[in-house]
């Protein structure tokens, strides 16, 4: 683990770099304020209407159910599908971001572990685009904001690579004085970006704040509350007790724990706390890769606040629960009334929530058949290229009451049916971890083998469903992770923690060695299908980009910036050998 000798220096000098002055701005004091930041680009004029709207469809779990008798519980699934990006029109139909780096530079962070990260830097660095603005800050056992917000134009990607390249390992790890100066850096911008994200490295413990997994082991009461430790975080990062999330604009954390040394608890709850996700980087060497995942759903930001307002539609049927994962929902008006808290969607991402009703009996039920109306739903958000906010009705969902029930008719819907797997899937492993950290492994496990179990012999997953089939093959590699004590703590609660965020936020993250949108390398049980989402054209090289291992969370954009990142990784590798 890295030293907690103070590191004066804040982990980066500019020594050897003739490309710097001392005039130059990078290497002057750090302000009082970091209200510093460059200008945005203006706008271009854009055509209204380049971008086709969300996709909003609901799906009852049956076709019919009987007229005479009340059903207790009745699910609808709601599934959402953003726009795509056009191939001529990226840049237009996206949000620009405002990126922030926080790069843990302490001691064990030498050698090639830090040659990794600045390659990886380096490649954000070129795909962000002149609108974008990136800001680096480094931590050791201090902090420090080694580049301002800068747009990423040809002058301003050469001085965000400088100062990369600037860094060097030493010294203690301070995560809260990194994601605090991080968080300054956002919070007192003169000017704002759409989109606003932190993404945030490390792969040690918190030596600075008598926190990181010790504590977390010690203090932590699972499912009572989110640990104290996270109120040492800024408000922007961690509302804490200060309201719920609609009244505070929260800054997602991207959180990457590197190796089998990083504090997966902590950085995991920060990525939970602040809406962001967490990625297990097992393996130094996919540290580019997971990067590209990452920002290939940032910079395809295509729209923004989304909410769904579900209001019942006949009396009698209420709103029971809305098991939505990490994205807040409320069920309020006894029951007539639910809202849901989406946020952004990338290009082409799809989430989909389920909705329990509980259904009456109709009066006068002697009819052959009536229908009963369920639900309205409305899908409200903000349009990045008009700047709109556009609202959808989706039909009304309606359900067929019959006299009389056939077997056809209590045949549940097959997606519904998808849904309940990753419910349970995501239920499983959160359990399973808990168990796991009290020492339960053999418990752990075998939660973990029966849910795999239950899935696998589902009615979706029977009739050849590919998402059933890698829910199975995610647990049990969970559970194998969970063998003993010691590959538990190196690396099963790591592996743990990030398919729980994955699940959790809907939104693909690097787990292990299994990077969200990469070329399939392994074989999988299920062999390499394809993902749900039609695979992006290849990049700029002309290549086309390869059949990919299934991940019903990646988007294209995703696998797309995975794919140049390894390409650009291969032409890397044979420059060396040449």
């Amino acid at each position: 683990m890295s030293s907690p000798a103070e590191d004066k220096t804040w982990g980066v000098t500019y020594q050897n770099r003739p490309s710097f002055t001392p005039s130059s701005p990078m290497i002057e004091p750090e302000p009082l304020q970091f209200s510093d930041d460059d200008s945005l680009l203006e706008a271009s004029v854009v055509v209204a209407g380049l971008l086709q709207k969300v996709s909003v469809k609901a799906i009852p779990e049956r076709p019919a159910i009987s007229a005479s008798e009340p059903v207790s519980l009745f699910t609808i699934l709601l599934k959402l599908k953003a726009p795509s990006l056009s191939a001529d029109a990226i840049s237009s139909q996206r949000a620009p971001i405002d990126l922030v780096t926080v790069l843990d530079v302490s001691g064990s962070m030498s050698g090639n572990k830090l040659s990794l990260v600045k390659r990886a830097v380096h490649f954000v660095i070129d795909n962000l685009g002149p609108s974008d603005r990136l800001s680096i800050v480094s931590f050791s056992t201090q902090a420090r904001r080694i580049f301002r917000l800068t747009r990423m134009t040809d002058t301003g990607r050469e001085n965000a690579k400088l100062a990369v390249d600037s860094l060097y390992a030493r010294g203690g790890t301070n995560i809260v004085q990194g994601l605090k100066k991080g968080s300054q850096v956002l919070e007192e911008r003169r000017y704002r970006n759409p989109v606003a994200s932190i993404v945030f490295l490390s792969d040690g413990n918190d030596t600075c704040n008598g926190g990181g997994g010790s504590y977390f082991q010690q203090n932590s009461n699972f499912g009572n509350g989110p640990p104290e430790y996270l109120n040492l975080l800024p408000p922007s990062i961690y509302p804490g007790h200060g309201g719920g999330q609609e009244e505070m604009e929260t800054i997602p954390v991207h959180s990457f724990g590197f190796g089998s040394d990083h504090d997966p608890v902590t950085m995991h709850a920060i990525s939970d706390a602040s809406g962001g996700t967490f990625s297990f980087i097992e393996s130094y060497e996919m540290v580019q890769d997971a990067f590209a995942s990452c920002i290939g759903g940032l910079l395809s930001v295509v729209t923004q606040g989304l909410r769904l307002t579900l209001r019942s539609a006949s009396h009698g049927v209420e709103i029971k629960s809305i098991p939505s994962g990490r994205y807040s929902s409320e069920i309020t008006d006894q029951g007539s009334k639910g809202t849901v808290h989406v946020g952004d969607l990338y290009a082409d991402e799809e989430k989909e929530f389920l909705i329990n009703l509980s259904v009456p009996a109709l009066p006068n039920s002697e009819e052959t058949e009536r229908k009963t109306s369920l639900l309205d739903i409305v899908c409200s958000y903000r349009d990045v290229v008009s700047k709109d906010t556009v609202e959808i009705e989706s039909e009304l969902v309606e359900i067929k009451r019959l006299k009389t029930v056939s077997p056809s008719d209590m045949t549940v819907n097959l997606e519904v049916d998808r849904q309940r797997n990753r419910l349970h899937a995501a239920e499983s492993i959160a359990e399973a971890q808990k168990m796991a950290e009290t020492g339960d492994l053999f418990g752990a496990r075998t939660l973990l083998a029966k849910g795999r179990t239950d899935i696998l012999g589902s009615a979706s997953a029977q009739a050849g469903d590919e998402f059933g089939a890698w829910l199975g093959d995610d647990m049990m590699e969970t559970e194998r992770r969970m063998g003993s004590v010691q590959l538990y703590e190196r690396e099963g609660r790591a592996y743990a923690l990030s398919g729980m965020s994955s699940h959790h936020t809907q939104r693909a993250t690097t787990k292990g060695k299994s990077v969200a949108g990469a070329a399939s390398s392994e074989s999988l049980s299920f062999g390499g299908v394809a993902t749900r989402h039609a695979a992006p054209a290849g990049g700029g090289g002309g290549a086309a980009a390869p059949s990919l291992g299934f991940d019903p969370y990646s988007t294209p954009s995703m696998a797309n910036m995975v794919f140049k990142s390894q390409q650009l990784s291969k032409t890397d590798d044979t420059t060396k050998e040449k």
